[in-house]
Protein backbone atom coordinates (compact mmCIF):
# COMPACT_ATOMS: atom_id res chain seq x y z
CA UNK A 1 0.00 0.00 0.00
CA UNK A 2 2.83 2.38 0.89
CA UNK A 3 4.58 1.68 -2.42
CA UNK A 4 1.34 2.50 -4.28
CA UNK A 5 1.06 5.73 -2.29
CA UNK A 6 4.66 6.56 -3.23
CA UNK A 7 4.03 5.95 -6.93
CA UNK A 8 0.86 8.08 -6.90
CA UNK A 9 2.65 10.88 -5.04
CA UNK A 10 5.59 10.78 -7.46
CA UNK A 11 3.34 10.86 -10.53
CA UNK A 12 1.33 13.72 -8.99
CA UNK A 13 4.44 15.85 -8.32
CA UNK A 14 6.19 14.91 -11.56
CA UNK A 15 3.17 15.45 -13.80
CA UNK A 16 2.29 18.90 -12.45
CA UNK A 17 5.89 20.16 -12.61
CA UNK A 18 6.44 18.87 -16.17
CA UNK A 19 3.07 20.10 -17.45
CA UNK A 20 3.60 23.58 -16.01
CA UNK A 21 7.17 23.74 -17.38
CA UNK A 22 6.22 22.60 -20.87
CA UNK A 23 3.11 24.78 -20.91
CA UNK A 24 5.43 27.80 -20.66
CA UNK A 25 7.19 26.80 -23.89
CA UNK A 26 3.87 25.87 -25.49
CA UNK A 27 2.10 29.13 -24.64
CA UNK A 28 4.83 31.50 -25.84
CA UNK A 29 5.46 29.42 -28.98
CA UNK A 30 1.76 29.66 -29.84
CA UNK A 31 1.78 33.42 -29.17
CA UNK A 32 4.77 33.78 -31.52
CA UNK A 33 3.01 31.84 -34.30
CA UNK A 34 5.39 28.88 -34.02
CA UNK A 35 3.84 25.55 -34.92
CA UNK A 36 3.66 23.29 -31.86
CA UNK A 37 3.48 19.78 -33.27
CA UNK A 38 3.44 17.78 -30.03
CA UNK A 39 3.01 18.31 -26.29
CA UNK A 40 4.46 15.22 -24.56
CA UNK A 41 4.44 14.13 -20.94
CA UNK A 42 7.13 11.52 -20.32
CA UNK A 43 9.73 10.13 -22.70
CA UNK A 44 10.12 7.00 -24.78
CA UNK A 45 7.37 4.93 -26.42
CA UNK A 46 3.95 6.56 -26.81
CA UNK A 47 1.13 4.97 -24.82
CA UNK A 48 -1.64 7.49 -25.47
CA UNK A 49 -2.34 10.36 -27.86
CA UNK A 50 -5.11 12.79 -28.62
CA UNK A 51 -4.96 15.43 -31.34
CA UNK A 52 -6.59 18.82 -30.92
CA UNK A 53 -6.16 21.41 -33.66
CA UNK A 54 -2.59 21.39 -34.96
CA UNK A 55 -1.07 19.88 -31.79
CA UNK A 56 -1.03 16.25 -30.70
CA UNK A 57 -0.94 15.62 -26.95
CA UNK A 58 0.87 12.42 -25.95
CA UNK A 59 1.59 10.44 -22.82
CA UNK A 60 4.83 8.47 -23.00
CA UNK A 61 6.07 5.49 -21.04
CA UNK A 62 9.05 6.81 -19.06
CA UNK A 63 8.21 9.44 -16.38
CA UNK A 64 11.56 11.26 -16.65
CA UNK A 65 10.56 14.51 -18.30
CA UNK A 66 8.51 15.85 -21.15
CA UNK A 67 8.84 18.09 -24.17
CA UNK A 68 7.12 20.40 -26.61
CA UNK A 69 7.96 19.66 -30.24
CA UNK A 70 8.10 22.93 -32.09
CA UNK A 71 8.57 22.96 -35.85
CA UNK A 72 12.27 23.34 -36.66
CA UNK A 73 13.34 23.42 -32.99
CA UNK A 74 15.86 20.58 -32.63
CA UNK A 75 13.07 18.06 -33.06
CA UNK A 76 13.28 14.52 -34.38
CA UNK A 77 11.37 14.49 -37.64
CA UNK A 78 10.06 11.51 -39.53
CA UNK A 79 12.91 10.26 -41.72
CA UNK A 80 12.06 10.41 -45.42
CA UNK A 81 14.22 8.47 -47.89
CA UNK A 82 13.90 7.87 -51.65
CA UNK A 83 12.17 4.56 -52.30
CA UNK A 84 10.04 4.61 -49.16
CA UNK A 85 6.52 3.29 -49.68
CA UNK A 86 3.79 5.19 -47.84
CA UNK A 87 0.09 5.87 -48.25
CA UNK A 88 -1.30 9.33 -48.95
CA UNK A 89 -4.72 10.96 -48.89
CA UNK A 90 -5.58 13.43 -51.67
CA UNK A 91 -8.37 15.97 -51.87
CA UNK A 92 -10.51 16.60 -54.96
CA UNK A 93 -7.76 18.77 -56.47
CA UNK A 94 -5.05 16.10 -55.91
CA UNK A 95 -3.41 18.09 -53.09
CA UNK A 96 -1.88 15.85 -50.42
CA UNK A 97 -3.74 16.13 -47.12
CA UNK A 98 -2.18 13.24 -45.20
CA UNK A 99 1.07 11.20 -45.39
CA UNK A 100 1.05 7.88 -43.53
CA UNK A 101 4.41 6.31 -42.62
CA UNK A 102 2.93 3.75 -40.20
CA UNK A 103 2.22 0.54 -42.12
CA UNK A 104 0.03 -0.69 -39.23
CA UNK A 105 -2.50 2.09 -39.81
CA UNK A 106 -4.96 1.72 -42.68
CA UNK A 107 -6.69 4.92 -43.82
CA UNK A 108 -9.84 4.89 -45.87
CA UNK A 109 -9.46 6.45 -49.35
CA UNK A 110 -5.66 6.45 -49.09
CA UNK A 111 -3.45 5.36 -51.98
CA UNK A 112 0.04 3.78 -51.97
CA UNK A 113 2.86 6.09 -53.06
CA UNK A 114 6.60 5.51 -53.50
CA UNK A 115 8.64 8.56 -52.54
CA UNK A 116 11.39 9.85 -54.80
CA UNK A 117 11.79 13.25 -53.16
CA UNK A 118 9.96 15.45 -50.67
CA UNK A 119 10.11 19.10 -49.65
CA UNK A 120 7.69 19.62 -46.78
CA UNK A 121 9.18 22.94 -45.62
CA UNK A 122 9.61 25.38 -48.53
CA UNK A 123 8.15 24.14 -51.84
CA UNK A 124 5.63 21.85 -50.10
CA UNK A 125 5.87 19.14 -52.75
CA UNK A 126 5.98 15.34 -52.83
CA UNK A 127 7.58 13.61 -55.81
CA UNK A 128 7.34 9.92 -56.67
CA UNK A 129 5.22 7.17 -58.17
CA UNK A 130 1.74 5.84 -57.63
CA UNK A 131 1.54 2.06 -57.34
CA UNK A 132 1.65 0.23 -60.72
CA UNK A 133 2.72 3.40 -62.51
CA UNK A 134 6.12 4.35 -63.96
CA UNK A 135 5.19 8.00 -64.43
CA UNK A 136 6.92 10.28 -61.95
CA UNK A 137 4.53 12.86 -60.53
CA UNK A 138 5.00 15.90 -58.30
CA UNK A 139 2.13 16.61 -55.96
CA UNK A 140 1.42 19.74 -53.95
CA UNK A 141 1.21 19.26 -50.18
CA UNK A 142 -1.25 21.32 -48.15
CA UNK A 143 0.31 23.52 -45.48
CA UNK A 144 -2.20 22.02 -43.06
CA UNK A 145 -1.53 18.41 -44.08
CA UNK A 146 -0.67 15.88 -41.39
CA UNK A 147 2.04 13.22 -41.15
CA UNK A 148 1.38 9.94 -39.39
CA UNK A 149 4.87 9.05 -38.20
CA UNK A 150 6.20 5.48 -38.03
CA UNK A 151 5.19 5.20 -34.35
CA UNK A 152 1.62 6.31 -35.08
CA UNK A 153 1.97 9.90 -33.85
CA UNK A 154 0.07 12.27 -36.13
CA UNK A 155 1.60 15.74 -36.48
CA UNK A 156 1.09 18.71 -38.79
CA UNK A 157 3.61 19.45 -41.55
CA UNK A 158 5.99 22.32 -40.82
CA UNK A 159 6.11 25.07 -43.48
CA UNK A 160 9.22 27.21 -43.06
CA UNK A 161 7.25 30.30 -41.99
CA UNK A 162 5.82 28.36 -39.01
CA UNK A 163 9.19 27.07 -37.83
CA UNK A 164 10.97 28.14 -34.65
CA UNK A 165 13.86 29.89 -36.39
CA UNK A 166 11.45 32.00 -38.45
CA UNK A 167 10.23 33.73 -35.28
CA UNK A 168 11.90 36.93 -34.10
CA UNK A 169 14.87 36.61 -31.75
CA UNK A 170 12.88 38.14 -28.88
CA UNK A 171 10.04 35.63 -29.34
CA UNK A 172 12.55 32.75 -29.37
CA UNK A 173 14.15 34.04 -26.16
CA UNK A 174 10.74 34.24 -24.47
CA UNK A 175 9.83 30.76 -25.66
CA UNK A 176 13.10 29.24 -24.39
CA UNK A 177 12.94 31.05 -21.04
CA UNK A 178 9.26 30.31 -20.40
CA UNK A 179 9.75 26.76 -19.07
CA UNK A 180 12.11 27.65 -16.18
CA UNK A 181 10.09 30.82 -15.54
CA UNK A 182 6.97 28.69 -15.04
CA UNK A 183 8.90 26.45 -12.62
CA UNK A 184 9.65 29.46 -10.43
CA UNK A 185 6.06 30.74 -10.69
CA UNK A 186 4.76 27.29 -9.70
CA UNK A 187 7.14 27.20 -6.73
CA UNK A 188 5.95 30.62 -5.52
CA UNK A 189 2.28 29.68 -5.86
CA UNK A 190 2.74 26.31 -4.14
CA UNK A 191 4.51 27.84 -1.14
CA UNK A 192 1.76 30.47 -0.87
CA UNK A 193 -0.87 27.70 -0.89
CA UNK A 194 1.12 25.85 1.79
CA UNK A 195 1.15 29.02 3.88
CA UNK A 196 -2.63 29.38 3.72
CA UNK A 197 -3.28 25.67 4.33
CA UNK A 198 -1.09 25.49 7.44
CA UNK A 199 -2.69 28.60 8.90
CA UNK A 200 0.32 30.86 8.60
CA UNK A 201 4.03 30.97 7.80
CA UNK A 202 7.02 30.58 10.12
CA UNK A 203 8.26 33.84 11.60
CA UNK A 204 11.98 34.53 11.81
CA UNK A 205 11.49 36.25 15.16
CA UNK A 206 13.23 34.50 18.07
CA UNK A 207 9.88 33.81 19.71
CA UNK A 208 8.94 30.34 20.95
CA UNK A 209 5.95 28.71 19.26
CA UNK A 210 4.84 25.28 20.40
CA UNK A 211 6.93 23.38 22.95
CA UNK A 212 7.02 19.63 22.24
CA UNK A 213 6.61 16.97 24.91
CA UNK A 214 9.71 15.50 26.54
CA UNK A 215 11.90 18.25 25.09
CA UNK A 216 14.82 20.24 26.47
CA UNK A 217 12.68 23.40 26.28
CA UNK A 218 9.91 21.82 28.37
CA UNK A 219 12.38 20.65 31.03
CA UNK A 220 13.83 24.18 31.21
CA UNK A 221 10.37 25.71 31.66
CA UNK A 222 10.19 27.57 28.34
CA UNK A 223 6.64 28.45 27.23
CA UNK A 224 4.87 29.45 24.05
CA UNK A 225 5.27 33.19 23.47
CA UNK A 226 8.65 33.50 25.24
CA UNK A 227 10.98 35.80 23.29
CA UNK A 228 14.68 34.88 23.38
CA UNK A 229 16.79 37.99 24.00
CA UNK A 230 20.27 36.48 24.43
CA UNK A 231 22.09 33.16 24.85
CA UNK A 232 25.22 33.08 27.02
CA UNK A 233 25.42 36.86 26.69
CA UNK A 234 25.15 36.86 22.89
CA UNK A 235 22.25 39.04 21.70
CA UNK A 236 19.68 37.21 19.57
CA UNK A 237 17.80 39.05 16.81
CA UNK A 238 16.31 36.21 14.80
CA UNK A 239 15.26 32.58 14.89
CA UNK A 240 18.16 31.66 12.61
CA UNK A 241 20.67 33.18 15.03
CA UNK A 242 19.11 31.25 17.90
CA UNK A 243 19.07 27.88 16.12
CA UNK A 244 22.67 28.29 14.96
CA UNK A 245 23.84 28.49 18.57
CA UNK A 246 21.52 25.72 19.75
CA UNK A 247 22.60 23.31 16.99
CA UNK A 248 26.25 23.74 17.95
CA UNK A 249 25.55 23.22 21.67
CA UNK A 250 24.43 19.58 21.97
CA UNK A 251 24.33 18.50 25.67
CA UNK A 252 25.84 21.85 26.66
CA UNK A 253 24.15 24.00 29.33
CA UNK A 254 23.14 27.43 28.03
CA UNK A 255 22.06 30.52 29.92
CA UNK A 256 19.09 31.93 28.03
CA UNK A 257 17.60 35.36 28.67
CA UNK A 258 13.93 35.55 27.72
CA UNK A 259 11.13 38.09 27.81
CA UNK A 260 7.82 36.80 29.24
CA UNK A 261 4.78 38.96 29.98
CA UNK A 262 6.92 42.10 29.66
CA UNK A 263 9.51 40.88 32.17
CA UNK A 264 13.02 39.55 31.57
CA UNK A 265 14.23 36.35 33.24
CA UNK A 266 17.05 33.83 32.94
CA UNK A 267 16.59 30.08 32.34
CA UNK A 268 19.11 27.26 32.00
CA UNK A 269 18.63 25.07 28.92
CA UNK A 270 20.61 22.02 27.81
CA UNK A 271 19.83 21.23 24.13
CA UNK A 272 19.23 17.53 23.56
CA UNK A 273 21.77 15.81 21.30
CA UNK A 274 20.22 14.29 18.17
CA UNK A 275 21.86 12.67 15.15
CA UNK A 276 21.90 14.67 11.92
CA UNK A 277 21.67 13.14 8.44
CA UNK A 278 25.47 13.19 8.11
CA UNK A 279 25.91 11.28 11.37
CA UNK A 280 27.04 14.27 13.46
CA UNK A 281 25.42 15.33 16.74
CA UNK A 282 23.44 18.57 16.87
CA UNK A 283 21.54 20.34 19.63
CA UNK A 284 17.74 20.51 19.68
CA UNK A 285 15.40 22.47 21.95
CA UNK A 286 12.13 20.93 20.78
CA UNK A 287 10.30 24.14 19.90
CA UNK A 288 8.59 25.46 16.78
CA UNK A 289 8.44 28.91 15.27
CA UNK A 290 5.52 31.28 15.76
CA UNK A 291 3.25 31.42 12.69
CA UNK A 292 2.33 34.70 10.99
CA UNK A 293 -1.12 34.46 9.41
CA UNK A 294 -1.54 37.87 7.77
CA UNK A 295 -1.96 37.80 3.99
CA UNK A 296 1.15 39.86 3.20
CA UNK A 297 3.37 37.52 5.21
CA UNK A 298 1.90 34.47 3.47
CA UNK A 299 2.34 36.02 0.01
CA UNK A 300 5.91 37.04 0.84
CA UNK A 301 6.57 33.47 2.02
CA UNK A 302 6.02 32.17 -1.52
CA UNK A 303 8.80 34.40 -2.81
CA UNK A 304 11.23 34.01 0.09
CA UNK A 305 10.98 30.21 0.12
CA UNK A 306 11.53 30.03 -3.63
CA UNK A 307 14.56 32.32 -3.37
CA UNK A 308 15.90 30.19 -0.51
CA UNK A 309 15.67 27.05 -2.66
CA UNK A 310 17.40 28.81 -5.57
CA UNK A 311 20.23 29.96 -3.31
CA UNK A 312 20.66 26.45 -1.87
CA UNK A 313 20.78 24.89 -5.35
CA UNK A 314 23.30 27.46 -6.60
CA UNK A 315 25.40 26.87 -3.49
CA UNK A 316 25.33 23.11 -4.07
CA UNK A 317 26.30 23.58 -7.72
CA UNK A 318 29.13 25.88 -6.68
CA UNK A 319 30.47 23.28 -4.26
CA UNK A 320 30.84 20.85 -7.19
CA UNK A 321 33.61 23.13 -8.44
CA UNK A 322 35.11 24.22 -5.11
CA UNK A 323 35.02 20.86 -3.28
CA UNK A 324 35.20 18.46 -6.21
CA UNK A 325 32.57 16.59 -8.19
CA UNK A 326 30.55 14.04 -6.21
CA UNK A 327 27.63 12.07 -7.66
CA UNK A 328 26.04 11.92 -4.19
CA UNK A 329 25.29 15.65 -4.51
CA UNK A 330 23.09 14.99 -7.54
CA UNK A 331 19.78 13.18 -7.77
CA UNK A 332 17.75 11.87 -10.70
CA UNK A 333 14.24 10.44 -11.09
CA UNK A 334 15.00 7.52 -8.75
CA UNK A 335 16.13 9.87 -5.98
CA UNK A 336 13.11 12.13 -6.54
CA UNK A 337 10.82 9.09 -6.37
CA UNK A 338 12.47 7.92 -3.15
CA UNK A 339 12.21 11.37 -1.54
CA UNK A 340 8.63 11.82 -2.74
CA UNK A 341 7.65 8.49 -1.18
CA UNK A 342 9.17 9.52 2.15
CA UNK A 343 7.58 12.99 2.12
CA UNK A 344 4.16 11.59 1.16
CA UNK A 345 4.08 9.68 4.46
CA UNK A 346 4.00 13.02 6.30
CA UNK A 347 0.83 14.17 4.56
CA UNK A 348 -0.37 16.26 1.63
CA UNK A 349 0.95 19.55 3.03
CA UNK A 350 4.53 18.30 3.15
CA UNK A 351 4.10 16.86 -0.35
CA UNK A 352 3.03 20.27 -1.65
CA UNK A 353 6.04 21.97 -0.03
CA UNK A 354 8.27 19.30 -1.58
CA UNK A 355 6.73 20.01 -4.99
CA UNK A 356 7.55 23.71 -4.58
CA UNK A 357 11.15 22.86 -3.71
CA UNK A 358 11.58 20.47 -6.66
CA UNK A 359 9.98 22.92 -9.08
CA UNK A 360 12.38 25.74 -8.12
CA UNK A 361 15.25 23.25 -8.21
CA UNK A 362 14.42 22.17 -11.77
CA UNK A 363 13.99 25.80 -12.79
CA UNK A 364 17.61 26.48 -11.82
CA UNK A 365 18.91 23.26 -13.41
CA UNK A 366 17.16 24.02 -16.70
CA UNK A 367 18.86 27.41 -16.84
CA UNK A 368 22.36 25.92 -16.73
CA UNK A 369 24.29 26.97 -19.88
CA UNK A 370 24.48 23.43 -21.26
CA UNK A 371 23.48 22.80 -24.90
CA UNK A 372 20.17 20.90 -25.09
CA UNK A 373 18.93 22.63 -21.90
CA UNK A 374 16.91 25.84 -21.95
CA UNK A 375 19.87 27.71 -20.51
CA UNK A 376 22.13 26.56 -23.35
CA UNK A 377 19.56 27.70 -25.92
CA UNK A 378 19.33 31.09 -24.23
CA UNK A 379 23.13 31.44 -24.43
CA UNK A 380 22.93 30.82 -28.18
CA UNK A 381 20.15 33.43 -28.41
CA UNK A 382 22.36 35.97 -26.64
CA UNK A 383 25.29 35.15 -28.94
CA UNK A 384 23.01 35.62 -31.94
CA UNK A 385 21.91 38.99 -30.59
CA UNK A 386 25.54 40.11 -30.17
CA UNK A 387 26.65 38.80 -33.58
CA UNK A 388 23.48 40.09 -35.28
CA UNK A 389 23.19 36.74 -37.02
CA UNK A 390 22.42 33.18 -35.92
CA UNK A 391 25.04 30.53 -35.36
CA UNK A 392 25.61 28.17 -38.28
CA UNK A 393 22.80 25.54 -38.02
CA UNK A 394 25.26 22.68 -38.46
CA UNK A 395 27.50 23.91 -35.64
CA UNK A 396 24.47 24.53 -33.42
CA UNK A 397 23.33 21.00 -34.18
CA UNK A 398 26.70 19.58 -33.12
CA UNK A 399 26.58 21.58 -29.87
CA UNK A 400 23.07 20.35 -29.12
CA UNK A 401 24.04 16.72 -29.80
CA UNK A 402 27.12 17.06 -27.58
CA UNK A 403 25.01 18.54 -24.79
CA UNK A 404 22.39 15.81 -25.15
CA UNK A 405 25.05 13.07 -24.99
CA UNK A 406 26.58 14.68 -21.89
CA UNK A 407 23.20 14.93 -20.15
CA UNK A 408 22.28 11.35 -21.09
CA UNK A 409 25.58 10.01 -19.74
CA UNK A 410 25.21 12.07 -16.56
CA UNK A 411 21.62 10.85 -16.14
CA UNK A 412 22.75 7.22 -16.45
CA UNK A 413 25.48 7.72 -13.83
CA UNK A 414 23.19 9.59 -11.44
CA UNK A 415 20.38 7.04 -11.85
CA UNK A 416 22.73 4.11 -11.25
CA UNK A 417 24.14 5.87 -8.18
CA UNK A 418 20.59 6.54 -6.90
CA UNK A 419 19.64 2.87 -7.36
CA UNK A 420 22.75 1.73 -5.47
CA UNK A 421 21.96 4.13 -2.60
CA UNK A 422 18.34 2.96 -2.56
CA UNK A 423 19.28 -0.72 -2.21
CA UNK A 424 22.12 -0.07 0.21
Amino acid sequence: MKSVQGVIAFLFVFSIIVIIHEFGHYYFAKKAGILVREFAIGMGPKIFQVRKGETVYTLRLLPIGGYVRMAGHDEDEQEIKPGMMITIVLDSENVVQKLNFDDKIIIENSVPFQIEDADLHKEMTLTGYFINSEEKVTLSVSKTATIIESDGTEVVVAPVERQFNSATLWNRIKTNAAGPMNNFILSILVFIIVGFMQGGVPSNDATIGQVTDDSAALVAGLKEGDKVISIDGVEIHSWDEMTKIVRSSADKALSVSIERDGKTQEVQVTPKAVEASDGSKIGQLGVTRVLKNDILSILAYGFTQTVSVVVLVLSALGSLFTRGFNLNQLGGPVAIYSMTSQVAKNGFLDLLAFMGMISANLGVMNLLPIPALDGGKLVLNVIEGIRKKPLDPEKEGYLTIAGAIFLFALMLLVTWNDIMKLFN
